[in-house]
């Protein structure tokens, strides 16, 4: 198998239309591609070199949770989202139908500077995990992040937003439709 360029943790191999690749994250590895008679040999291989096992299709990695069907395959972060919910004590609230209130302008030391920034970042840096998954967030989390450096109770009443925002649908995520490509 060749390494990639650009991920030094993915590795591939291509023979013809037929291909294969592999995944390595600490000590979880995904296997893919359309070779499956490639694949059996790889795991085989594997198996005789390394203590693994085979826990069979997808269904969850790095927080990222995978449901395989005929129309395709989705990734959302259901887990992920309702964890940080849980964790800022928001899995009660009232959600809203934006992630940010279009009225709202974002600006530099606007109210109260926030006595405890550390959280803000963490809970920014969470966000922009779950953006992976959630387009639909990406644009207002951008815009939050730029005031990580001194966050004031403007932006943190927007990331609480979006939070509400998330609320109410934390299992949205992506569809790959299956085009019938092989």
């Amino acid at each position: 198998m060749s390494r990639s360029n650009s991920d030094r943790s993915v590795f591939f191999r291509y023979n013809g239309d037929r291909c294969i690749y592999l995944v390595v994250y600490v000590d979880d590895i995904i296997i893919t591609g359309n070779d499956h008679d490639g694949i059996s040999q790889l795991k085989q291989h594997l198996f005789s070199h390394f203590q693994t096992k085979d826990l069979g299709k997808l269904k969850y990695f790095l927080g990222i949770e995978v449901v395989q069907s005929k129309i395709g395959i989705t990734i959302s972060q259901r887990k992920y989202a309702l964890d940080i919910l849980e964790e800022t004590g928001m899995l009660d609230c009232r959600h809203v139908d934006t992630p940010m209130d279009p009225n709202v302008k974002l600006v530099p030391k606007q109210w109260e500077p926030l006595k405890d920034p550390a959280r803000y970042r963490r809970l920014v840096g969470k966000l922009n995990y779950l953006t992976i998954t959630r387009p639909d967030i990406s644009f207002v989390v951008s815009m939050v992040s730029q005031f990580l450096q001194t966050p004031y109770s403007s932006h943190w009443d927007v990331v609480i937003r979006i939070l509400r925002y998330i609320k109410g649908v934390p299992g949205h995520g992506l569809l790959y439709e299956d085009k019938g490509h092989s």
